[in-house]
């Protein structure tokens, strides 16, 4: 089970804490392993469009915290997915936020998944408009908290087409109380049709490969897709015989995308219905404060659009944050170090705007580049930065470098074919970066102007620029401006795939008549090392867009042979990252261990001078031996007169309600305290605190504790160094092996689930293969298949001589995985042996009649019948016959006219334990 909510709330903001100690500015944060939440699915009608009477069936999923109620009430959050995607796309997501105490509705947009309409692009009279609605739905909720009636507590999230949502829908509803867009658009005729020479999206180029992208995304839904959808739509559609080339797209977005495909251009009335979606018409309507994330590796929304969001917003006096991280739409979610640094950012700005809770975040400025690679675990390694004020495109300062070269002429292949390859569009994952490394510009199609090598390190922040010159001797061309990092061995970097489209119009024959066009590069994030040199590459086609068809020679050139290129730089503080964290953690870490292992020695040999080592002979070839065990707190007496042993190759199971002293003795046998009375001995020795032969036993007694930045198996050397044994004694490979984490333990603790921590926890007592293992309640958190799996864990271990003590509630796992059992109550041992033994003793039966409820009112009235319940169907009961002869129970039920068919022995551990502890045998706690 996960942590309460509020707990949950201590350690994210104790995380904070901790960083903010670092960094002094912004943080870095994790976010909680293990959510607690309910979900309810549902398909919820609402009625859209111009009038606001069109009906469309939603598919939604509601997570709420565990706890919320009407007398507990929470924040919303509305969460939006992707294009293309569905509610089920958002649930990871979903889960962290309702582990951190928000209900959370997810929904598939109109026109995808099961969900009913068409496709109208974030259209405010339609998807804008259903988001509105869920809204209502969400403050009929009696769990939700509200500001007034109608009015719920919520904040809107989204990615890529979900976070256009979430702009459009602050704008349009003022009862949105927080934004956190990510990976969106600004203006949607301009991010698929860019123009860098800043003339507008009728001169742009179009993104083909992109466009195409989602246009068969969309197309495809209502096709191909058709199983996805409810029933009655799919049939409606075939019946109506929907238009392939549309699917279930609008049929003036479906004809608007034809249009531009077909010529690669766009008309005033394309450009007036994307921008009909776009936030850019209505940033200053946006009253609800935004925290905008984009990624700096992004080819379909670049950082000039969160750019041009941020602008319009903070125009109006909305609070707004700008957070660039390395990932994006051809990036995927980034390095894990910027996706912890995302949620915490996310977490942080939902608090507040939306509970009401921390101080007012930060309207910092934060980014990060890729620093390296980590060879350990082969994660990418970030660092992170930040700035008091959001510097736009243009920085903080400039440097400038100077490319120079000849006039150059380029040709233009017939229909763009063969073409660069400068990205892959929807390949993601880094793919893109790859291909930037390997693809060069096609020769005979592209001009180069290059530096001197650098002498110093340049870090760039922003959009560089640069001017050219171009002639064509049709007066048109289109152009890609590209910015590489050429290192000394000539191996050219295209950072993240990024290039600038240029369409030129009224261009003269004769280079000597072109006047200087200045154009803006892509903003990016990039280091460029001393002693590279920088390239300025201008192409004439690229697979990503659309070019002219017809067969041309341009001539290209910089004003007079060379030309400065201006590149923006912001100096901002570094943020504190995992990975410094946990140097200084891990610094800690190891000045305490050796200030511990000082300490151990010298208490070890203090107490060896004190006390017998002598060998017990009778106990020497014996893992655990128990003697009259006592120990006492004060008045209180947690355990008395405790014997028992475990001999090699038993599993001995130690059982007993809460209370009943299980704890304190496994504390008293791992000599991390005294007994007040009695002896242990391990082999033969005498256990004290301190004892040598405490080495001959592994442990987990008090719950495992790892460093969660670290792999599981960097976690495990780091405890074995510490013991000060050399590391060909760990038995390493063999302890990995019986615990079965395989490739797991390879990744880090951090990003393990509960069940691997627990049989990381198993393996590290299971280093050095000890003797005789001590586990208290192992199957803690597991679910049944991890628990079967420990079962056989524990059996595999009690092998060659070795012996296992293990602690635990489940009294079925005991029963199947415990070779013996010790039951003890109120601080006493009431029971001990074999389990079959034990289990023999038990007085429940099983008894098949003919009419169970008649049957379990007469037996209820007979004297020394402890309990009867009846099991299963109406003809199952399960009699506690409390030593009443089984034959006195039969006649009983005879005599009272009922069918007794069959009675066998319930020989279950549960009931032999219920036998010997009885019912209100429980203490208020582990003792």
């Amino acid at each position: 089970m996960s942590p309460p909510l509020s707990r949950v709330r201590r350690r994210l903001l104790a995380a904070a804490a901790a960083v903010l100690v670092l960094a002094g500015g912004v943080t870095w944060a994790a976010w909680p392993d293990d959510p607690d939440y309910r979900t309810q699915d549902a398909r919820i009608s609402v009625r859209s469009g111009p009038g606001g009477d069109e009906p469309v069936d939603l598919d939604t999923r509601l997570f709420l915290p565990d706890g919320a109620s009407a007398t507990d009430k929470v924040p919303a959050v509305l969460l939006a997915h992707g294009f293309g995607g569905t509610k089920e796309s958002t649930y990871a997501d979903a889960e962290d936020l309702a582990g951190i105490g928000y209900a959370v509705l997810t929904w598939t947009a109109r026109g995808f998944g099961r969900s009913g309409g068409q496709i109208h692009l974030d259209d405010p009279d339609y998807e804008v408009r259903d988001a509105q609605r869920l809204v209502d739905w969400l403050a009929a909720r009696p769990e939700i908290q509200t500001d007034a009636p109608g009015d719920p507590k919520v904040g809107v999230v989204g990615s890529s087409y979900g976070g256009g949502l979430a702009l459009l829908l602050s704008a349009q509803d003022p009862r949105i109380d927080a934004a956190v867009p990510m990976a969106t658009w600004n203006d949607l005729a301009g991010a698929f049709l860019p123009e860098s020479t800043g003339r507008g999206p009728v001169e742009g180029v179009f993104k083909k490969t992109w466009a195409g992208l989602f246009f068969g995304n969309g197309a495809g839904s209502g096709l191909g897709a058709l199983g996805e959808l409810p029933s009655d739509t799919a049939t409606a559609g075939a019946a109506a015989g929907v238009d392939p080339s549309c699917g279930r797209f609008a049929a003036d977005v479906c004809a608007t995308y034809q249009r531009i495909a077909t010529t690669g251009r766009a008309d005033q009335a394309a450009v007036d219905l994307l921008r009909r979606s776009s936030p850019a018409a209505v940033l200053d309507r946006i009253k609800a404060p935004t925290l905008l994330v984009q990624g700096t590796a992004d080819t379909l929304f670049p950082l000039s659009e969160a750019d041009a969001n941020a602008r319009g917003i903070a125009a109006n006096g909305t609070p707004v944050r700008v957070a660039w991280f390395t990932g994006g739409h051809d990036g995927g979610d980034g390095p894990q170090s910027d996706r912890d640094r995302v949620k915490f950012l996310m977490a942080q700005w939902l608090d507040h705007y939306v509970k009401g809770t921390g101080d007012t975040p930060s309207t910092s400025f934060t980014w990060s580049r890729i620093t390296g690679f980590n060879a350990l675990d082969r994660g990418v390694v970030t660092s992170g930065y930040s700035d008091p004020a959001y510097p736009g495109l243009a920085g903080t300062s400039t440097s400038t470098v100077t490319v120079s070269g000849p006039v150059q002429p380029v040709a233009n292949p017939p229909s763009g074919n063969p073409a660069a390859i400068s990205s892959l569009p929807g390949a993601g994952g880094g793919l893109s970066s790859f291909v930037n490394g390997i693809v060069t510009d096609l020769p005979g199609q592209h001009a180069r102007f290059t530096s001197e090598p650098l002498d110093r390190p340049l870090d760039i922040v922003g959009a560089p620029t640069v001017r050219i010159r171009a002639a064509s001797p049709t007066g048109e061309a289109v152009l890609f401006v590209k910015l590489y990092d050429v290192d000394p061995k000539g191996v050219a970097t295209l950072s993240s795939g990024l290039i600038a489209p240029v369409r030129l119009t009224g261009l003269p024959a004769d280079i000597g008549q072109a006047q200087p066009v200045q154009v803006t590069l892509p903003a990016v994030v990039h280091r460029v090392e001393a002693g590279h040199t920088l390239r300025i590459a201008v192409a004439t086609a690229d697979q990503a867009f659309a070019t002219p068809n017809q067969p041309a020679v341009y001539t290209v050139a910089v004003p007079d042979d060379a030309t400065a290129v201006t590149l923006p730089t912001v100096t901002g503080e570094p943020i504190a990252s995992p990975q410094v964290i946990w140097r200084y953690v891990l610094v800690g870490l190891l000045v305490a261990i050796a200030i511990g292992l000082v300490v151990v020695v010298l208490v070890v040999r203090r107490r060896r001078s004190r006390h017998d080592t002598s060998v017990h002979p009778e106990y020497a070839d014996v893992p655990l031996r128990v003697d009259g065990l006592r120990k006492e707190y004060g008045d209180f007496v947690a355990v008395d007169r405790v014997d028992f042993e475990v001999k090699r190759g038993q599993v001995v199971g130690l059982l007993g309600p809460n209370g009943a002293g299980k704890t304190t003795t496994l504390r008293v046998l791992m000599g991390l305290t005294n007994p007040t009375a009695g002896q242990i001995h391990v082999f033969g020795h005498q256990l004290v605190p301190g004892s040598p032969v405490l080495s001959r036993i592994g442990a987990l007694v008090e719950g495992p504790g790892f460093l969660p930045h670290l792999s599981g198996l960097a976690n495990l050397k780091a405890y074995w160094a510490a013991t000060g044994r050399p590391e060909a004694e760990a038995e390493l490979d063999r302890a990995l092996e019986i615990a079965g984490l395989g490739a797991s333990v390879h990744r880090r603790v951090k990003n393990y689930s509960h069940g691997m921590r627990q049989r990381l926890a198993i393996a590290q007592a299971m280093l050095g293969l000890p003797e005789l293992l001590v586990l208290d309640e192992p199957t803690d958190g597991l679910d049944p298949p991890q628990i079967a799996e420990m079962r056989r864990v524990l059996k595999r271990y009690a092998t060659d001589g070795r012996a296992v003590l293990v602690s635990s509630h489940l009294l079925a796992e005991v029963e199947q995985t415990c070779t013996h059992v010790v039951v003890v109550n109120k601080g006493a041992i009431v029971a001990s042996g074999l389990v079959d033994d034990i289990v023999g003793e038990s007085p429940t039966v099983q008894i098949e009649v003919s009419d169970a409820t008649a049957a379990a009112g007469v037996l209820s009235q007979l004297a020394g019948v402890r309990s009867v319940s009846v099991e299963g169907d109406s003809r199952q009961l399960v009699v506690d016959t409390n030593g009443t002869a089984r034959s006195e129970v039969v006649a009983e039920l005879v005599r009272a006219g009922i069918g007794v068919e069959r009675v066998v022995p319930r020989r279950r551990l549960e009931d032999a334990f219920l036998a010997l502890v009885g019912e209100s045998s429980s203490g208020s706690g582990d003792r």
